[in-house]
């Protein structure tokens, strides 16, 4: 294969991360070791794609050599599995790059998530992309042998690690281009020196990638003795999208879905179709179970693989999926875009285009019918990915409703904190004389569900929506009505449950009102310009006073949120309702003495502030208000 150089060799310690990935990959995946050749071969296909791409510019890249491969090869003395490839190979910074970091962002956050937990951290590796590093599953020490297609025989290079701190690495010859990986097995790996080990693994996770893979076979006499020795071909290497959906098994689906995303979760639904007619194109959308670590990067690359007429263009194609299903896997194979399109050609191609909307159709459509047909499924996607859904209700308003249709919450009917409730369903919960969709946003479920709030819904039994993810608050200003029906948010001062009253309720309030007036203008006096206005309110039963914002000024939550972003978020002026039924403000109305008086009312919304916002704007007040009150009782 080669004879090594010994010029330039260098030995070099691998990234802190890598040291850190490798021990842990081998521990925890340690019961799904066959997935190191599943890896190595997906390597190898990849490198044949990129091979593929490169020649379509320069076809003298082939060499006379354009037929891709995959080759196994074992020596059972010596206690070695090759695998080698024809495709486009590395030079040496190519192999310090590869084989020595990992040049992804969030590195360092990747590794925080690691909980020690075997089971889930396999998941979140497998999310990583282990990859090469698989190989050190099965083997104590890895030699990589590589050519780079745009570099000449004597310019190969030769990585080898035993896996520890450190790699050498050096010159050599070879021949062909393209890369050799020879994994020296540890003892007690030494089953896959076995030639029906091994087309037992590819036929199982690799059948179904698009260029062959060949054994070296040996035939025997009917003595048992070598007759003749080849390359034998151990997989159907069609590209499994290309072929019909009826020819493709469950199990077939899902090892293809593992090997682009490289995850080793089954994927909860997928979509296979084939358009032909004003545009011609394949596409093969998958639903994840799990979410990537990297989720809530919207920096991060994300997108579909890009093949123009069976050949690979390039990975990550953001263009093809919007952003808030920057979690969907797949490819998306097209007849009408040419070879040699580039990211740039992409972003204003009208193929391109009309390819979004099409992929973003059929995702929303995959999840309606997930969320129709099976409801543990989909709770089980919406726990995952349910909050970046939420983005696309400022993302894309041609699909509003769909995506509305697609949201979960958590309501007061729930006797927990899941979101399992649809906005249908809670339509069809609705009483006849409820015209109106109530929401409260939080910065939890146990604050939403203890919010005063609440408690007149709660005595007249309607049920309000519980909204406490950090995105809710700016999610509903782009949902304002659904089927008709508005939204209204309880924490506003616009807030109107007149509609479920008596005649009798509506006269004895309009009178308490009166009574309270002179109250409220005492009140508005002492606060001066610290609040938008005082008003009372009767949609408290156990709380003396609340705060509020005006119908058209942003809500807490949303100020909150700026805040955390790093944003200025202007002030909100709250209006401060108080409860004329409530034992204290009672007491505060026949209070004489203005000092007393001024007491109740620092005390009163320094408790409404704190219940709304999990602050005060002055702590001190509210103490010495707290302390003057209670030495007075005293």
């Amino acid at each position: 294969m080669s004879e090594q150089v010994t010029s330039q060799k260098e030995t070099l310690g691998f990234q802190s991360e890598v040291k850190q990935l490798l021990n842990l990959m081998i521990h925890s995946l340690y019961s799904n070791k066959e997935i190191f050749l599943r890896e190595l071969i997906s390597n190898a296909s990849d490198a044949a794609d990129k091979l593929r791409f490169k020649a379509l510019s320069d076809s003298e890249l082939y060499q006379n050599d354009a037929d891709l491969r995959v080759r196994l090869s074992f020596d059972e003395e010596a206690g070695t599995l090759t695998i080698s490839d024809n495709g486009i190979g590395m030079n040496r910074s190519e192999i310090i790059e590869h084989l020595g970091t990992i040049a992804k962002s969030g590195t360092a956050e990747f590794f925080e998530k690691l909980s020690q937990d075997e089971t889930k951290d396999s998941q979140l590796i497998g999310q990583f992309g282990v990859g090469f590093y698989s190989a050190f599953i099965v083997a104590n020490e890895v030699t990589v042998i590589s050519r780079s297609a745009f570099s000449s025989e004597n310019d190969a290079v030769q990585w080898h690690s035993l896996g520890e701190g450190e790699y050498t690495i050096e010159n050599v010859s070879k021949k062909e281009r393209g890369t050799d990986i020879i994994l020296h097995l540890k003892e007690e790996e030494k089953e896959f020196l076995n030639d029906y080990r091994l087309r037992e693994v590819v036929g199982k996770y690799s059948d179904h990638i698009g260029i062959p893979v060949y054994i070296w076979t040996t035939e025997k006499d009917e003595d048992g003795k070598p007759k003749e020795s080849k390359w034998e071909q151990i997989n159907k290497a069609q590209a499994l999208w290309t072929r019909s959906k009826s020819d493709i098994s469950k199990e077939e689906y899902n090892e293809f879905y593992k090997h682009i995303s490289h995850d080793f979760s089954e994927p909860l639904t997928w979509s296979h179709n084939k358009v032909e007619g004003k545009q011609d194109y394949t596409s093969l959308l998958y639903v994840p179970s799990k979410a990537p670590w990297d989720l809530y990067n919207r920096d991060q690359k994300h997108g579909l693989k890009l093949y123009v007429q069976r050949v690979f263009i390039m990975d990550d194609a953001e263009q093809f999926m919007p952003s808030y299903l920057r979690f969907m896997k797949g490819l998306i194979d097209s007849n009408d875009l040419p070879l040699n399109v580039s990211r740039e050609i992409l972003q204003d191609n009208k193929v391109t285009q009309s390819l979004r909307n099409a992929c973003t159709k059929r995702t929303l459509q995959m999840l309606e019918k997930l969320s129709n047909n099976d409801n543990d499924k989909y709770q089980a996607f919406w726990n995952e990915f349910g909050q970046v859904l939420k983005e696309g209700l400022a993302e894309d308003f041609s699909n509003k409703e769909k995506i509305a249709n697609l949201l979960r919450f958590s309501t007061t009917n729930n006797e927990s904190n899941q979101q399992n409730v649809s906005l249908k369903n809670y339509l069809e919960r609705m009483s006849e004389d409820q015209d109106t969709i109530y929401y409260l946003t939080a910065d939890s479920y146990s604050t939403a569900i203890n919010s005063p709030h609440l408690e007149q819904f709660k005595s007249k039994g309607i049920e309000v929506i519980l909204m406490y993810d950090r995105i809710d608050e700016w999610m509903m200003s782009y949902l304002t009505e659904f089927e008709g029906k508005k939204l209204q948010s309880i924490s506003k001062s616009d807030l109107d449950l007149s509609k479920f009253e008596s005649d009798e309720d509506k006269e004895k309030k309009e009178q308490t009102e009166k009574e309270f007036s002179s109250v409220v203008e005492r009140i508005k006096t002492y606060l001066s310009d610290r609040v938008k206005d005082v008003k009372t309110t009767f949609k408290l039963n156990n709380t003396p006073a609340i705060v509020v914002t005006d119908e058209n000024e942003m809500g807490t939550q949303m100020a909150k949120l700026l805040a955390a972003a790093g944003q200025n978020a202007p002030e909100v002026k709250y209006i401060f309702e108080i409860n004329p039924e409530h034992t204290l403000i009672k007491q505060m109305a026949d209070e004489a003495d203005e000092e007393t008086f001024n007491h109740w009312v620092e005390y009163l919304i320094g408790q409404a502030m704190l219940s709304e916002k999990g602050m005060m704007e002055d702590t001190s007040k509210f103490v010495s208000a707290t302390q003057a009150l209670l030495g007075k009782l005293a």
